[in-house]
């Protein structure tokens, strides 16, 4: 087992580096869960900083700024209610 990193601090994050990326893929995970739903996953980057700490293997740590995106596909028609009107703001 890896032994965990240093800890990182509010400074840390303050002082890393923003880098720039280019997606190459983006693929959707997919699961099929036990009630017959398939959930579809991914993962999207919006930002890296790379911090001015190393693992104990020697690589640079990055921190990553993500957003899950969840898809919910196949639902058993015995899951389903009937879609509700959108309720006015307050």
């Amino acid at each position: 087992m890896a032994q965990p990193g240093p800890p990182i601090t509010p400074d840390d994050l303050a002082s890393g580096e923003d880098m720039d990326f280019e997606e190459e893929r983006e693929a959707w995970n997919t699961y099929k869960l036990s009630d017959g739903t398939t959930l579809k996953i991914k993962l999207v980057l919006q930002g890296v900083k790379r911090l001015s700490k190393w693992n104990p293997d020697g690589n640079p740590i990055y921190v990553i700024n993500s957003q899950n995106i969840v898809r919910v596909v196949n639902v058993p028609e015995k899951l389903k209610r009937k879609p509700q009107p959108p309720q006015a703001l307050r």
